[in-house]
């Protein structure tokens, strides 16, 4: 099954949102003119879906090597960039 339009825009976003000026949430909100969470819920789908990976694999890859990185560090009890928690 093909990307929707939405889909494919909250890809395009993710690629580079951090050029677009103020926070990522305001961002969000007027470009994609969705909620932030709904927002990060439909990238959660997208970041396992074949065809995001088929339309953006670099950007998907990216993507799911943050979120295992951010499961990993809960795993061991640990912040992403911090020490390991006592």
């Amino acid at each position: 099954m093909a990307l929707s339009e939405q889909e494919r825009a909250v890809i395009d976003y993710e690629r580079s949102w951090w050029q677009g000026p103020g926070p990522k949430e305001a961002q969000i909100r007027s470009r994609l003119r969705m909620s932030p969470s709904r927002y990060y819920r439909l990238l959660t789908t997208l970041i396992d879906s074949s065809d995001a990976y088929a339309y953006d694999p670099l950007v998907v890859l990216r993507l799911r090597q943050m979120r295992d990185r951010r499961r990993r560090a809960r795993f061991e009890g640990r912040s992403v960039d911090g020490p390991r928690a006592r």
